[in-house]
């Protein structure tokens, strides 16, 4: 058994970094947009996706970082080693997951140069799809610089995005919604031709390709099975700051905005109007441009970080793979971008495809976390089994109820 410390407030303030770099990441024009959509056409009724979402993501992120602090390896370089004399399984599994991080990564990508898009054509008229291609272009300049440029932008943008937390926030306690509906919302209900905006909402705040990001910057922060309550502590806050943020969005938009269209980033601003006036536009604007710049950073590394641990790269530049890994992520998403679809149905479907490949992913960080073999007596307790099972059994029956209702 491992020694137990007590680790002081300043400690467990510090620990906080993994957690937030996951919370800025999904934390993005994903989430403003479909939680602003839902409480517009569906009142407060889809309130309970988001309370689903923040249990699922303080579960499975939880597991993912555990797993990176007590194995000292990524999620992906442990599937293959779990698998190493089940070539067959293994190579099924590697195909499952490649593919599906591959493809919620470039259809987030997609989402997120259209969301940071959105926000500059409301402040200078350019067209969504021309300002996303060359956002795209702009990002690929960026990730090919040095890596503490990035980290300082990176914190910038997550104070950007703060400020806009703390906004919307304020904005729900003055609209004054009805309690009692809001709660009310808690209850487990998908109305009618709601079911991809359930899965929207779970897909923007649990991403498939977060765990993976999370078990790496676990691993690289916490050396010892010692420091695992700063990994709990550090994981539990930031989720659930991420997913008060996320429902202070539906709760404003369904009492200021319920039965108006969402169509753009000027629309989304009507909800702001009650704290910011005229200045709303420009405001959500920004935000959405915070938001979609720290995603965009994000998404290609994540992607790169899967594949990397399926196939044996080095996550660093040196290692040209992994490099244009980042590069051939962020072309997708340009060129998803840059061909013109309806912006806001872009960002919808981008949350849809994550959740649709999120049980594959869940699946995988339930059972690598559940086996002593991988991690002694660290490993999953009862509950968090039974919560990680449930996680991914609603997870697959909303991902293969939306699949079907495609056809």
């Amino acid at each position: 058994m491992s020694e137990k410390k007590e680790y002081t407030f300043k400690e467990k303030l510090k620990a906080l970094g993994p957690g937030f770099l996951i919370v800025g990441s999904f934390i993005g024009p994903g989430t403003v947009t479909s939680s602003t959509r839902a409480g517009a056409e569906y009142g407060y009724t889809l309130l309970w996706c988001i309370i689903f979402s923040v249990i699922a993501v303080i579960v499975t992120q939880g597991m993912a970082a555990r797993l990176g602090v007590v194995t000292q390896k990524g999620l992906a370089e442990n599937l293959m080693l779990d698998f190493a004399n089940q070539p067959i399984i293994r190579n099924i599994l590697v195909i499952l997951v490649g593919i599906a991080i591959t493809i919620g990564g470039f259809a987030y990508m997609g989402g997120d140069l259209t969301g940071t898009a959105l926000g500059v054509s409301a402040l200078t008229g350019i067209p969504v799809h021309t300002i996303a291609a060359i956002w795209g272009v702009c990002i690929i300049f960026l990730i090919s610089g040095k890596g503490e440029a990035v980290k300082q932008l990176e914190k910038l943008l997550g104070a950007c995005v703060l400020i806009m937390a703390i906004v919307f926030l304020i904005t729900m306690i003055i609209v004054k919604p009805d309690l009692s509906i809001v709660f009310a919302g808690a209850i487990p209900i998908i109305p009618e031709g709601s079911l991809m905006t359930c899965l929207s909402l779970i897909g923007t705040t649990v991403v498939p390709y977060n765990m993976f990001l999370h078990a790496a910057s676990a691993q690289r922060t916490w050396k010892t099975t010692a420091e695992l309550p700063l990994v709990s502590f550090g994981t539990k806050i930031p989720m659930l700051i991420g997913g008060v943020v996320t429902a202070a969005i539906l709760i404003t938009s369904a009492t200021v905005m319920l039965g108006m269209p969402v169509r753009n980033a000027l629309d989304m601003a009507v909800q702001l109007e009650p704290t910011l006036g005229s200045f709303a536009t420009p405001f959500m604007a920004v935000g959405l441009i915070a938001a979609g710049i720290s995603s965009a950073v994000c998404t290609p590394l994540g992607v790169s970080y899967v594949l990397a641990g399926l196939f044996g790269w080095k996550t660093e530049r040196s290692d040209k793979r992994f490099f244009y890994t980042n590069i051939a992520v962020l072309v997708t998403g340009i060129t998803i971008a840059a061909i013109g679809f309806n912006p806001i149905a872009l960002i919808m479907a981008a949350q849809a495809v994550n959740g649709i490949v999120l049980p594959v992913v869940v699946g995988v960080v339930v059972y690598l976390t559940s086996k002593y073999s991988i991690m002694g007596e660290f490993k999953n307790s009862t509950i968090q089994t039974i919560l990680g099972v449930l996680i991914f059994l609603i997870s697959l029956y909303l991902g293969l109820s939306s699949v079907i209702s495609l056809f």
